[in-house]
């Protein structure tokens, strides 16, 4: 018996897009002949989930950065947030 053990095989493996560092979800991934199907597996509609902090600018324009400007945003309220969205 012959052990084969040194054969490297390519397999394709492609990705439906990808996501931000800080951001929490699924990526899609096609490996094979399924690398061809990943436009779609991603047709349909996607949601969005966020929180934020108004009234506060970082050094980094997110969360990891350090607060360098302070706005009072009082007057917005999350019913007029609402009837932008």
């Amino acid at each position: 018996e012959k052990s084969i053990t040194n054969i490297k095989r390519k397999i394709k493996v492609g990705h439906g897009g990808t996501l931000d560092p800080l951001a929490q979800g699924v990526i899609v991934l096609g490996v094979g002949k399924g690398t061809q199907l990943l436009s779609e597996y991603l047709v349909g509609s996607k949601g969005y989930k966020a929180t934020g902090i108004l009234g506060s600018e970082t050094n980094t324009l997110d969360c990891t950065g350090e607060v360098i400007k302070v706005k009072d945003c009082s007057h917005i309220t999350i019913d007029k947030i609402n009837q932008e969205l």
